[in-house]
């Protein structure tokens, strides 16, 4: 057994080069750099790491995830909503009677949008062929790999729940979760993945892999059924910004809760964030309300786009903005409901490379391991997206067939004057949108490099709505927030409750027309940033 304690402090540099890959996992972020290696770009990088990600963090994400991307091609931004709709048997009358969506189960699952991710972006943006991005993955799942440490802890919280799901002992085949340094192997999975690539991912929606999914719906009573995922597309949209600080940010639009943190950089537009001091309570106040403001109307209006009932360019009007900045004393704390616009588990990473192009990427089972179901003899960890609809009459967000639900998993990205800036996100359930504002507030007006973006002490307010502090802010501040009327939960000092951050800047392009790079990665993960 390894010591896989840290007993002292430490910090961690930022890492500059030419091409760039920075995720949650080092053996995905060496996939991702060896494919650049190998004659890919960025894009290739990045999906070569996701799917190494599968393997070598199958807690957080899977192949029966979803996904969503940001991509600069050089020239623009392209954006992609790969996450699956629910089955069409969900009609609303099937969760009328219970307290809540499930979180587990087959009535958790909505189609499994990962793998057509995959193959959208390879097929627009890719240099390597398909079945060159699944070389490190593959490797990993048939000749196995040491576990790191985060990852065995969750992968131990998450069978404790899990274990007698079906198909769930796969991932516990010695009854238990393996330990920090011990060898997994999962020859199921390599051959999954060997199945995907092999077909341009045909098999996991109209072939074998769809079938078996299908068939194991049907035999746990489950609503899943081949023309199910046979109807599934990735779908290219327009992202959705805001200006800030001279800075364009950007989100991907609804179903997701990115424009939460663009609601929330534009009521902060209307406070008087920047007279408090950076680090203080004053500061994190003005911080957390905004974000509560936000909150507020991500819950009330954002579903399905095709479903809402206020557009997000409504949402999203300066005009709004200051009405709903009106609501914060900026001394003390306050509750709110949402306003009245106009009508109308997961793993990220990032990787840019010398010739100017840079992807931010996002993929997730949701809640650990998800769903808690196993497709037998596949690897396929099914996600639990359908958790994120609601089951109330007649709001946005009611389950229905063929209905996307509103979805945490979100990437960013910040250009200026029709440049790109950085991409960047933060896994980690409703943390995302907090600390998507929480990075472009460190990195537009405090002027932190990527990696102290990350390292900044973070706030989170959680499902409970309750305000939870990192253990490392400061006494003064705690005392501070108390005082005008928040309190505060601290976390323990491993915590992993404040999700998992990667960050990349531009920094120039030389004479020759080469890029090069500014890169964070989270201490509170096992991952790196890798440059080449």
């Amino acid at each position: 057994m390894i010591n896989t304690q840290l007993p002292f402090p430490s910090g961690r540099q930022p890492v500059l080069a030419r091409n760039i890959v920075s995720c949650s996992q080092p053996l995905a972020a060496e996939a991702g750099i060896s494919a650049i290696a190998r004659g890919g770009n960025a894009i290739d990088a990045a999906l070569a790491a996701a799917i190494t990600l599968t393997v070598v963090e199958p807690v957080m994400n899977g192949i029966g995830g979803d996904g969503f991307a940001i991509i600069w091609d050089g020239v623009e931004l392209h954006g992609l909503n790969a996450c699956g709709r629910a089955p069409m048997a969900w009609t609303p009358e099937r969760f009328r009677n219970l307290p809540g969506m499930p979180d587990r189960g087959w009535d958790s699952v909505t189609v499994p949008g990962a793998v057509s991710q995959w193959v959208a972006l390879s097929a627009k943006f890719g240099d390597l062929p398909f079945e060159d991005l699944f070389i490190d993955a593959i490797r990993h799942a048939r000749e196995g790999f040491p576990v790191s440490p985060v990852i065995a802890r969750q992968w131990h919280d998450a069978v404790v729940e899990l274990r007698d799901f079906p198909g769930f002992s796969a991932f516990m085949p010695n009854g238990r979760a393996p330990e920090a340094g011990e060898i997994w192997r999962f020859s199921d999975q390599a051959d999954t993945l060997e199945e995907i690539a092999r077909t341009k991912g045909e098999s996991f929606y109209r072939g074998r892999l769809a079938r078996a999914i299908a068939a194991f719906a049907g035999e746990h009573g489950g609503a899943m059924t081949e023309a199910d995922l046979a109807a599934h597309q990735a779908d290219w949209v327009d992202t959705i910004s805001v200006r800030f600080e001279g800075h364009d940010v950007h989100e991907i639009p609804p179903n997701g809760q990115g424009i939460a943190a663009l609601l929330a950089l534009n009521i902060i537009a209307h406070l008087p964030y920047k007279q408090t001091r950076a680090g203080s309570a004053e500061r994190m106040h003005l911080e957390i309300e905004a974000m509560r403001v936000a909150f507020a109307d991500l819950q009330a209006h954002i579903a399905d786009p095709a479903h809402m009932r206020v557009s997000a360019a409504a949402i999203l009007d300066p005009a709004y903005a200051k009405e709903r900045a009106k609501l914060i004393d900026p001394r003390r704390a306050g509750t709110y409901s949402p306003g009245a616009p106009p009508s109308g588990g997961t793993v990220y990473l990032c990787a840019a490379d010398a010739q100017g192009r840079m992807i931010s990427l996002i993929q997730s089972n949701y809640k650990g391991f998800g769903s808690g179901l196993v497709v037998p003899g596949t690897g396929i960890a099914l996600h639990n997206r359908g958790f994120g609809f609601v089951n109330t009459p007649g709001h946005p967000n009611e389950v229905a067939g063929g209905k996307r639900p509103m979805h945490s998993i979100i990437p960013a990205f910040m250009t200026r004057d029709g440049k790109p800036v950085m991409a960047f996100g933060v896994m980690g359930g409703n943390m995302q949108a907090q600390g998507h504002m929480q990075m472009v507030l460190r990195r537009t007006i405090e002027g932190l490099n990527p990696q102290a973006c990350s390292d900044a002490p973070r706030w989170r307010i959680n499902d409970a709505a309750v305000l939870t502090l990192e253990h490392a802010v400061s006494q003064e501040v705690v005392e501070g927030l108390i005082a005008m009327g928040h309190a505060p939960r601290v976390a323990a000092p491993d915590s992993l409750d404040f999700g998992s951050a990667q960050l990349i800047q531009r920094l120039e392009q030389d004479a020759n027309g080469l890029c090069s790079y500014i890169a964070g990665s989270d201490h509170r993960r096992d991952g790196q940033a890798i440059g080449r």
